[in-house]
């Protein structure tokens, strides 16, 4: 038996759980409304402010989609309920990032600044402070979106081993590499 999909999902206050007859599972809460659909051979019940994911057999189909099903419907329920919040920092010598709204301009030592454009349903907040890196602030309820955009954002300019200028998730750990030495064969 999954460890993971056997695990109930407890529902927060003010968070509500609806399964319809196509199985779309959608989640209401105080942040807001997500829907997935699940696999016609899960199962999903809500029950006692718990939801359960069970399976028919135990296929290998079937075991692997019962804790991906049952880790997804956990990330809505967090997500209507708390949200999620990533933070990036921009790290380089003349290196900028600035929002108006949802359009956000990086300049990051390319001959033109990239402009891009944030979906919606995340909320974008761009920090410059003297004598730290640029941070680049992303909140939103759907952790699959805001996972892609954050992935996006950093495939602009990836942190490089040698100088560690890029961009990299706020307190993530780079693994640095020497450059040259001086000297050599003579």
């Amino acid at each position: 038996m999954s460890r993971i999909g056997k695990l109930p999902i407890q529902l927060p206050a003010k968070v509500e759980v609806s399964v319809a007859t196509d199985n779309t599972v959608t989640v209401k809460g105080p942040k807001g409304q997500l829907s997935q659909k699940v696999d016609p051979d899960i199962k999903i019940s809500v029950e006692n402010g718990a939801v359960t994911v069970t399976r028919p057999t135990d296929q290998k189909r079937h075991r692997a989609m019962h804790g991906l099903y049952r880790a997804l419907l956990n990330n809505m329920v967090m997500g209507v309920s708390e949200g999620y919040t990533r933070e990036m920092e921009v790290v380089g010598v003349g290196y900028r990032v600035e929002n108006q709204g949802n359009m956000v301009t990086f300049t990051l030592g390319y001959s033109h600044p990239i402009i891009f454009s944030i979906p919606n349903e995340l909320k974008v907040t761009t920090a410059m402070e003297k004598g730290s890196a640029p941070l680049i602030r992303l909140e939103g309820i759907d952790k699959e979106l805001l996972g892609q955009v954050c992935a996006k954002i950093r495939s602009f300019r990836k942190p490089e081993p040698y100088k560690g200028k890029g961009i990299r998730f706020k307190g993530e750990e780079l693994r640095r590499k020497a450059g040259k030495t001086a000297g050599g064969k003579k």
